[in-house]
């Protein structure tokens, strides 16, 4: 029997994990120790607050904080109140947050007192005061921060009737119902809130555990965000399923990292290709005991080989590798142990089990093995649609198949190796970032009259953004003027690395920014730049 049919929903998952586990730790999060059963205690509590606030079934409920041991329990408690959790971005910006709240209709929001020295709330207040759903808002503890009065306040709300309340709502909850709502960048400017469900996620992440195998022996680390689809599913929800001790890091530091792998001796570590390097080249690895780290999971389209042979080679490291989206609940395929380096390193496995996936060309017909095309995946893991987008779920999924934008070739074995994007988002440091919305943003700035955004390879984010600028008639502009712009307007991730200033746009017939004219050009400036006298 499948986890969906096993538990039905998330937070009846972690009911049973309760009592199975009981007083293990469930979450370490600095100097918390929370245990399982905490973990189901902690959840209840904020579903009923969230049901005397007067949060009802299938309300969206934000939540706006990094890692932490309070992020599961909202997140959960959302959920049993019956909500839908809609987790938001630390690295947003006030109006990129007030878009997501706006579009998903959030009837409250659950935002970290402080992070990063930046205090969200206070930021929305400044720039975004006609928010509705700042009546609601509720300030959390910041990582190792004391718990804010309204936190413990609104802990208190609640009474026997709203209690009463969340039993019916747990109970009443099927597994086809929606668990998030997820927001990922789109290729029309605006992010698009994928609707995921319960069932889906606890099947699909079991099945996808037959990758790395965690059990309730393991201590996994968990710095990908939990606001990201793989850093909370495959993360504390997989780990809280399974029974296994989820140590939470709100950011990711190598020496930190280390230093935390040795003093709770963790066992797993899933991560980018970028944070691998960062601590294998790190100079204070050889001074830490880091033998109780069996497994990584490295999370990219592609992984250099040299990098698996040396997790496998110096540390002694099992490693896996996957490929998911956020609209099919962040899974479609992930390796096995015992898997070749090679083959680790230049494919994403093969699709878990009970998927469908088919590879098409131009006019949708099949391609042969070894040919590419685009990926289309069906089955349990599509996602229920995007959210108050009709016509844009329409043009994603057609027939029950999601049309993923992704050019692949798979071999005669089902192993897919991803070769392009038909869409133009890129990739950086694990984000999504789509050129659309970053022009759009630039295109504020008074003096520009054009602008076209590529993503371009870089050794350590693995892609980073490149702004060609056109600007208006008379208008004089520098890239640093771009730049300051970008910085105050957009999360960090999206600012482009490098804006070209230049007098015209290539074009097609029809009037579109011709971008592999653009990439031509970024790469061989980027050439001319690294070259001169002396190299």
């Amino acid at each position: 029997m499948d986890a969906d049919d096993r538990y039905g929903t998330i937070p009846r998952m972690a009911v049973a994990s309760a009592a199975r586990f009981g007083d293990a730790e469930a979450i370490v999060d600095g100097d918390e120790r929370l245990t399982f059963a905490g973990v189901a205690d902690g959840m209840r509590k904020v579903a009923v607050a969230l049901v005397a606030s007067g949060i009802g079934v299938g309300d969206r409920v934000a939540l706006w904080a990094p890692n932490s041991a309070n992020w599961v329990r909202i997140a959960l408690g959302v959920q049993a109140a019956g909500a839908v959790l809609v987790p938001l971005n630390t690295r947003l910006t006030a109006d990129e947050a007030a878009y997501i709240l706006t579009k998903s209709g959030s009837r409250a929001l659950f935002a970290v007192e402080e992070f990063l020295g930046r205090r969200f709330l206070d930021a929305l207040r400044r720039e975004r005061p006609d928010l509705a759903v700042l009546r609601r808002a509720v300030e959390t503890p910041g990582p190792g921060r004391p718990a804010p009065q309204g936190w413990l306040e609104f802990l208190d709300s609640g009474g026997p009737g709203d209690a009463a309340v969340v039993d019916r709502r747990m109970s009443a909850a099927t597994a086809a119902d929606a668990s998030d709502i997820i927001f990922t960048s789109g290729t029309t400017g605006f992010p698009k809130g994928a609707i995921l469900r319960h069932g889906a996620s606890l099947k699909g992440y079991e099945r996808y555990n037959t990758g790395p195998q965690i059990d309730d022996r393991d201590r996994p680390l968990i710095v990908l965000p939990f606001f990201h689809t793989f850093g909370y599913k495959a993360g504390w929800m997989l780990n809280l399923m399974v029974g296994a001790t989820t140590v939470s890091l709100p950011t990711f530091d190598p020496e930190q990292a280390m230093q935390t792998i040795e003093r709770e001796q963790v066992t797993y570590l899933p991560g980018s290709p970028t944070m691998f390097v960062a601590m294998l080249d790190h100079p204070a690895r050889a001074g830490r005991d880091l033998r109780s780290l069996r497994g990584a999971v490295v999370s990219a389209s592609t992984v250099p080989v040299e990098l698996v042979r040396r997790l496998t080679d110096e540390m002694g490291l099992t490693c896996i590798t996957g490929y998911g989206l956020t609209e099919c609940h962040g899974l479609v395929s992930v390796s096995q142990p015992g898997d070749d380096p090679d083959v680790i390193a230049s494919t994403v496995g093969r699709p878990l089990p009970g998927l469908e996936v088919r590879v098409v060309d131009g006019s949708g017909a099949d391609v042969a093995p070894g040919q590419p095309g685009e990926l289309l995946v069906h089955g349990y893991t599509v996602m229920s649609g995007y959210f108050d987008d009709p016509d844009l779920t329409a043009d994603a999924v057609r027939d029950g198949w999601l049309h993923t934008g992704d050019v692949v070739v798979a071999d005669t074995e089902g192993y897919l190796r991803i070769t392009d994007r038909k869409k133009d988002i890129y990739i950086v440091g694990g984000f999504n970032v789509a050129p659309a919305e970053v022009e759009r943003a630039l295109a504020g700035l008074e003096q520009i009259s054009q602008v076209a955004v590529i993503g371009v390879p870089d050794p350590t984010m693995g892609e980073v953004g490149v702004a060609f600028v056109v600007p208006r008639p008379g208008a004089a502009l520098s890239p640093e003027e771009v730049l300051h712009y970008a910085v105050r307007h957009m999360a960090n991730y999206k600012v482009p690395r490098r804006v070209e200033i230049v007098r015209e746009l290539p074009l097609n017939a029809t009037g579109k920014v011709l971008k592999t004219r653009l990439r031509e050009l970024a790469e061989s400036r980027h050439r001319s730049q690294s070259s001169g006298p002396g190299t």
